[in-house]
């Protein structure tokens, strides 16, 4: 991973110099991910283990009580029906807050709406086109591979994942990885598998396009083999088998991203092949696995560039891996949402000299702007370039500016 530090000489002269007002300037950094403000959290009511999930993580990511929704079905189901859901869906939407753009679901149990995921159903509404018939093709994701980060105001949709476990203690660990990874920049490998299932190793036709894309952001191993063992540095594992061995040689970095592609790995409770809880009780933080018999289509399934990419950026583990699938109708999304280990941070590490992380998967450019309103107008300081993977600026502001300082990249 590559580490730039710099120093903006330019815009130190210049903000530490005279000024005619009289107050700290805040600054302003570009978001890349979501809030915790724009994150709704579902709770099963009569469930014991979604109500205490419900409560501990709206603690450990100060999820406004307005987001905190609550409903209630009969329990123990894998397969809500489809009349169920839907008034389920009417009293969640009409419970939603405006600026709300996606959902943490508190159980685990079901995790399926008839032929759909319950993270795309609630994400899309029941709508049998995102399911296949016959090993078919299915109505496409308008959030796929998008640059936006507001589904809900630009796509009408609100992504989904769930904060699924086997017990309270295991989604207790899931939430504090979660937690942790914020800001973290991990140094992880990526380990890309091509395995002896010739039908389950669909997607390893885009490794090496991959590599190739994110080389200098992320160390990528493309290997042929069935499985990798006592890896200490886990931040991305794509691999496709039934089961994956070796789990619990492993060592996950807090934020990693994790998954098998096979028929049933979305059954989270009674599948007779891997779930994908097995990932996240591994120590990854977010899953992905299919509900239904998917067939080996690659569009229904994560493309791993595409979530590292967006994870790189900045995005949250929900938006990373949700716009890494093409035709997620009949996929469902398991981990902790908020996470984004790679998401820009801002220390003050002295009075007036401040600290800036960026981590970028392209070449780019910082740009720094000045106003006297938060609204702006405003007008250029500084530019500086980025360099692929970790970039670290430091500068200083003068303690008598004011005003509005905006870093954008």
């Amino acid at each position: 991973m590559q580490r730039a530090l710099l120093s903006f000489a330019l815009l130190a002269t210049l903000l530490l110099a005279p000024a005619i007002v009289h107050a700290k300037p805040e600054i302003l950094l570009t978001q890349t991910g979501l809030s915790a403000s724009e994150l709704a959290v579902i709770i099963k009511e009569d469930d014991t283990q979604s109500k205490a999930v419900g409560e501990y993580y709206q603690t450990a990511r100060h999820i406004p009580a307005a987001n905190m929704i609550h409903v209630r079905f009969t329990p123990g189901q894998h397969v809500l029906g489809k009349d169920t859901f839907l008034k389920l869906k009417t009293e969640i939407d009409h419970a939603t807050p405006v600026n709300v753009q996606a959902y943490a679901v508190t159980w685990t149990d079901p995790y399926r709406v008839d032929c759909m995921s319950v993270t795309s159903a609630l994400a899309f509404g029941f709508d049998k086109k995102y399911c296949s018939t016959q090993c078919g093709v299915t109505k496409p994701s308008p959030y796929f591979n998008s640059s936006s980060l507001f589904p809900a105001k630009k796509f009408k949709i609100r992504p989904a994942m769930m904060l699924a476990g086997t017990s309270f203690a295991q989604v207790k660990l899931l939430i504090d990885r979660g937690v942790s990874s914020d800001h973290s920049f991990p140094a992880g490998t990526a380990y890309l598998l091509n395995t002896p299932d010739t039908t389950r190793s669909a997607r390893a036709i885009n490794y090496a396009q991959t590599a190739k894309e994110l080389k200098g952001v992320f160390p990528i191993a493309v290997l042929k083999s069935n499985e990798i063992s006592n890896k200490k540095d886990v931040l991305f594992y794509f691999t496709g088998l039934v089961q994956v061995p070796q789990l619990e040689t492993l060592q996950f970095q807090p934020g990693a991203l994790a998954d098998h592609l096979t028929s049933l790995g979305g059954m989270l409770t009674d599948s007779t092949q891997m779930s994908a809880l097995r990932w996240l009780e591994a120590g990854a933080t977010a899953s992905y696995g299919t509900v239904v018999e998917p067939c080996s289509h690659l569009q229904k399934f994560p493309f791993p560039g595409v979530a590292m990419f967006y994870y790189a950026k900045g995005a949250s583990a929900i938006e990373a891996y949700w716009k890494s699938v093409a035709w997620p109708g009949e996929g469902v999304f398991v981990g902790e949402p908020l996470a984004k280990p790679f998401a820009p941070l801002l220390k003050e590490v002295a009075p007036g000299q401040y600290e800036l992380s960026i981590f970028v998967p392209r070449k780019s450019q910082l740009y720094v702007e000045s106003a006297t309103a938060r609204g702006g107008p405003f007008s250029p300081v500084a530019q500086q370039e980025l360099h692929r993977g970790l970039n670290v600026q430091r500068f200083g502001v003068s303690e008598s500016s004011e005003g509005f300082l905006r870093l954008r990249w």
